[in-house]
């Protein structure tokens, strides 16, 4: 109801839309339209349906105390101000909440720094049954500051069109339904082929360019960055992070994962089961080698090997040290792990997203081949794991700080074993087996964690 509505010189006014929950506002009903007080406003989303975000410093003085909004664009005007001075100016329309009432209203965004007042209340959107009395102030109910320090303003948040960047060289599934959930999501997503970036590396003002231009800023990075450009990728990551980009999974878990002689060592550093492993670098430690692990089977794994790709099943110990003298004849690094037989060609695999196990499926390795890998034509269902199994999963995602992980286990006679941290899992073959969205809650994961938290009270501040 806005009937009979008196408002004063001054008031306390919400925007509820852009997620400002308390702004002391003037009434200006010499100016025809409103003004908010908004800074880094960068237009973005596809040309036919443009969108800005821009940051707001809701309380005056308080530049620490920042609120992210993003809104569709309605229109760009000149603008004239109190001083004469014109502007072109982003116009968007958001609700305005004063009291009880809520009406549309347009909206210029301008820099208001200096201003008293982080909003200008026009003429257009004073409805015809309100007055105004120039002489009165806080007519209506007044609101505090003190919201912006509660969890009250995380509660109220809305949900805001984001800018999100997806590193990746491949346009296969994954990317795919990553993308196309975040559009259905009124995100805009953008593709950045790792292998094309460049970096401009100083304390000022780092940068990530591409194809000869600054890249925007990103409220989120999805890597999935492939294990050939490995090093490179994650040094893009780390200039992201650099410049305080919400990164899903973070460049030193993305690198640890990927390096399985580290990976073990940090699983085992928190107790995690894992079959028993062992790696040496010289060749005269061949039989010791193997005996640390048992006589066979065994399996003979390279670091860095990705879908079951140069990992061998050796039966015997003397298949073992021939397998094992052909790796070292390429000089390539590897592991020698003991073979769980009472897998008997299965595995599990467990979707954790944001510290939760969200999807589970098992593998079933094709025809006489003893690795499950789907890329390998093993198949997959659905299956329901254990409490231990689930703990272990979400244990395993936390030691390299994956917001995002796929975590291979065995069922071992004695509990789980972790094979491997996938930092950039397949969504195909699980969406498929389970039937769930986990893009969807992906997007769940990534909306929750850059909504605005509660700023610590300043001492002496509002």
């Amino acid at each position: 109801m806005t009937e009979g509505l008196i408002l004063g010189w001054e008031e306390w006014i919400a925007l509820p839309g852009l997620g400002l929950p308390a702004l002391k506002a003037k009434v200006d009903t010499g100016a025809r339209t409103s003004a908010l007080h908004a800074f880094d406003i960068e237009p973005f989303g596809p040309a036919n349906r443009p969108k800005l975000r821009f940051a707001v410093h809701p309380v005056p003085g308080r530049t620490d105390l920042t609120i992210a909004c993003s809104a569709p664009i309605k229109d760009r005007r000149e603008v004239t101000s109190s001083n004469g001075e014109s502007e072109l100016r982003y116009v968007i329309e958001t609700a305005l909440r004063i009291g009880e009432a809520e009406v549309p209203v347009e909206v210029t965004l301008t820099d208001r720094t200096n201003m008293a007042y982080r909003m200008l209340i026009g003429r257009q959107a004073i409805q015809p049954d309100w007055r105004v009395s120039p002489t009165e102030s806080f007519c209506q109910p007044r609101l505090s500051y003190e919201v912006y320090h509660t969890a009250e303003v995380k509660l109220a948040a809305p949900h805001r069109s984001l800018r999100i960047a997806v590193l990746s060289r491949e346009d296969n599934f994954s990317t795919r339904r990553i993308v196309t959930e975040g559009e259905a999501r009124g995100h805009t997503v953008e593709v950045i082929d790792t292998t094309r970036c460049y970096m401009a590396i100083n304390a000022l003002a780092p940068e990530v360019h591409y194809d000869g231009k600054r890249l925007p800023r990103y409220d989120a990075v999805i890597p999935r960055i492939g294990a050939g450009v490995t090093s490179y990728g994650t040094a893009v990551l780390r200039q992201f992070e650099t410049l305080g980009t919400l990164c899903i999974n973070g460049s030193a878990g993305i690198t640890a994962s990927r390096d399985k002689l580290h990976a073990h060592q940090m699983l085992a550093a928190k107790g995690i089961g894992m079959p028993q492993t062992a790696f040496a670098a010289s060749p005269k430690d061949t039989d010791n080698l193997i005996g640390l692990v048992g006589s066979g089977p065994l399996i003979i794994k390279l670091l860095e090997s990705t879908q079951g790709k140069g990992v061998v099943l050796a039966e015997t110990k003397k298949a073992a040290q021939s397998v094992i003298d052909a790796f070292r004849g390429l000089r390539a690094n590897f592991l020698v792990q003991h073979f769980v037989r009472e897998a008997a060609g299965e595995d599990i695999r467990c979707l954790v997203v944001d510290g939760r196990v969200v999807a589970s499926m098992k593998r079933t390795a094709g025809g006489d081949d003893f690795r499950s890998n789907l890329h390998r034509g093993g198949t997959a269902q659905a299956v329901r794991i254990s409490k231990e199994e689930r703990e272990t999963a979400v244990r395993a995602a936390r030691v390299f700080g994956l917001g995002l992980a796929g975590v291979d286990l065995l069922r071992g006679h004695d509990g789980p074993k972790v094979l491997e941290v996938n930092s950039s899992p397949g969504l195909q073959g699980i969406e498929e087996a389970t039937g769930k969205n986990i893009a969807a809650l992906l997007y769940d994961a990534i909306e929750k964690r850059v909504r605005p938290a509660p700023v610590r009270k300043r001492r002496g501040g509002a």
